[in-house]
């Protein structure tokens, strides 16, 4: 009876584990740059799916499009950007940036997928970039649920976050990256992962980021207000 049993609780695992699909693309390399010709944006309009694959966009410039080195200065958007982007690629070929929107839009912009959080997952981490002047939010969620992050380490153009999501390990569940409606609101996001490793104490966390500051790397502090934009929607 009991090799029964635990034939039975093999074959239910496998069939969770074969239904259900791991996290893909979260570095954002996965990228096939097809342009819309159709669109008003072209070149700088892309099929979301082929820029995207295996996230679900919120930030569409047109129902099957995102922007491609380009972004937005008044509506929503979602953006795939290369080394030539409006906000260069943070690492490798592609980052996304988000745009939550000026404060009469409907809703932020935000990127998401399902999938199975690794067995031994103690933290998320990714890098990121905000913009400097007057820039808002950037929320992570698991499951629906908030998931505070902090600063772990910083670079000449990107700081590096983490999040604890070790209650969450071995379950399958939406993960969401949103910057909410603001004007100014842009966040490039690259290079997510689960790691095995909690985040570290604040403490140490603040050791690192003050030698950071010592030798002042601040990319976006130099470009300032004063950037130039690209056309936007």
């Amino acid at each position: 009876m009991k090799a029964i049993i635990s034939l039975c609780v093999i074959l239910l695992c496998s069939v969770r584990i074969g239904c259900s699909q791991g996290f893909i693309n979260f570095n954002f390399e996965g990228a096939t740059i097809v342009p819309d010709p159709a669109s008003p944006y072209y070149p700088n309009a892309v099929n979301a799916s082929d820029a995207l694959p295996g996230w679900t966009v919120v930030g569409l410039i047109s129902p099957n499009d995102i922007l491609y080195n380009d972004i937005s200065l008044g509506a929503t958007s979602v953006s795939l950007q290369g080394a030539n982007g409006s906000f260069p690629s943070l690492d490798g070929a592609f980052s996304v940036n988000l745009y939550g929107g000026v404060p009469t839009s409907p809703t932020g912009a935000s990127i998401s997928q399902t999938g199975l959080v690794p067995l031994n997952a103690a933290s998320l981490r990714f890098i990121a970039q905000g913009v400097s002047f007057g820039g808002g939010p950037l929320l992570v969620s698991l499951g629906g649920q908030n998931i505070p992050f902090s600063a772990i380490s910083t670079s000449p153009n990107y700081t590096m976050y983490g999040g604890d999501i070790s209650a969450f390990a071995g379950q399958v569940k939406q993960l969401m990256f949103t910057a909410p409606q603001g004007a100014n609101n842009y966040w490039t996001i690259d290079d997510i992962q689960f790691s095995v490793n909690p985040v570290p104490e604040p403490a140490t966390c603040g050791l690192i980021l003050c030698g950071a500051a010592v030798f002042g790397v601040n990319r976006w502090g130099k470009r300032g207000a004063s950037s130039k934009f690209p056309p936007s929607l």
